[in-house]
């Protein structure tokens, strides 16, 4: 559990609405399900229309990401670099082989049977950093939905404003009418601008973080498998994977 993030979501609302009643407001108020059904069907439905379903479905996936962001053991990563750099210069690159199908991760899976099968250490690299860009620009495909809504959010949220005030206008000779249709155009216009800003923009960016993270583990794989590949010693191999994420304090 990401709990920095479950503290901003929690403190974001309380302030809003700790705000509102401050004002002497009623938190009943902001509740209007007219302007939820504009701001957020109309947003959804302008990301899925500039989506693919396979972006839209993964980017909704991800978003589960922003409470629990996937575990990556870096430590762990680098001790089994290092071990297999070990193994290959005692017994050779094909005593690899062994570790292969105790990967879960596709790109380590790769990366140690090019290994076995005595590619040269350009061609795994070139394969590799294919995979790498490949993978990032997919997430971040995914991942920019959140962006994009977070765009339109506040636009749907004019659209609920003017639709509300349409409805006053179009009641004006009846004053219990007017209630109603004012409190949908500042409502969905506080829906539109909070939304965005409160959650769907600050989704995005923490997503992409997330990607910039798991890139640079791949990296560090990659490079970690053509120092392999290139026969170096494996304390060697170790102080560099450290220093590429900054472990060695």
């Amino acid at each position: 559990m990401d709990k920095i993030s479950l503290i901003a979501i929690i403190g974001g609302l309380t302030a809003i609405l700790a705000g509102q009643a401050l004002e002497g407001g009623h938190i009943g108020s902001l509740i209007q399900v007219t302007a939820f059904m504009i701001v957020i069907g109309g947003t959804f439905s302008a990301v899925m229309l500039q989506s693919t379903p396979k972006q839209f479905l993964t980017g909704l996936r991800m978003a589960g990401w922003v409470l629990r962001p996937p575990v990556h053991d870096q430590e762990k990563l680098i001790r089994d670099l290092v071990s297999w750099s070990q193994a290959a210069r005692r017994s050779g690159l094909l005593s690899l082989e062994g570790y292969i199908n105790n990967q879960k991760d596709p790109f380590v899976r790769k990366g140690l049977q090019m290994l076995v099968d005595g590619a040269e250490p350009q061609i795994i690299r070139d394969v590799l950093e294919t995979e790498i860009g490949i993978f990032e620009h997919a997430r971040k495909q995914a991942a920019k939905i959140w962006e994009s809504a977070g765009g339109y959010a506040p636009t749907m949220g004019i659209l609920g404003a003017v639709l509300g005030l349409i409805h006053v206008m179009e009641n004006l000779s009846d004053p219990s009418k007017l209630g109603g249709g004012i409190a949908v155009a500042f409502v969905a216009t506080v829906y539109g601008v909070g939304i965005a800003n409160l959650f769907l923009l600050p989704i995005a960016n923490k997503l992409k973080n997330l990607i910039s993270l798991e890139v640079n583990l791949k990296e560090l794989t990659l490079e970690g498998l053509i120092a392999i590949a290139n026969g170096e010693n494996p304390r060697i191999i170790e102080a560099r994977l450290r220093s590429f994420l900054g472990l060695n304090d």
